[in-house]
């Protein structure tokens, strides 16, 4: 086995973990801003409020990609495997 066949698995799977959490951490990007936003303009520095928000939008957002992260995790596993005879020489 070759160095490119190696950075070219860990690219791929680099990149599977940046597509399956990107969703999540921009969702809780996004609802922390506009949290924290709120709070500003209310005056209420409660830090529990903000962490639930972003506990409960994640949690939503990874129950709604599911199925969809599933299906990437077991494409990438099925196609490692479908490699794995020419990895080895």
């Amino acid at each position: 086995m070759n160095s490119s066949i190696v950075i070219d698995l860990a690219r791929q799977t680099l990149l599977l973990a940046l597509m399956l959490g990107g969703p999540m951490l921009l969702v809780a990007l996004a609802v922390g801003v506009v949290v924290s936003v709120i709070q500003a303009v209310t005056q209420i520095q409660e830090q529990t409020v903000s962490f639930v928000l972003k506990l409960v939008a994640v949690a939503a957002t990874f129950l709604l990609t599911l199925n969809w992260m599933m299906q990437a995790i077991v494409r990438y596993t099925i196609d490692l495997f479908h490699s794995l005879p020419g990895l080895v020489s």
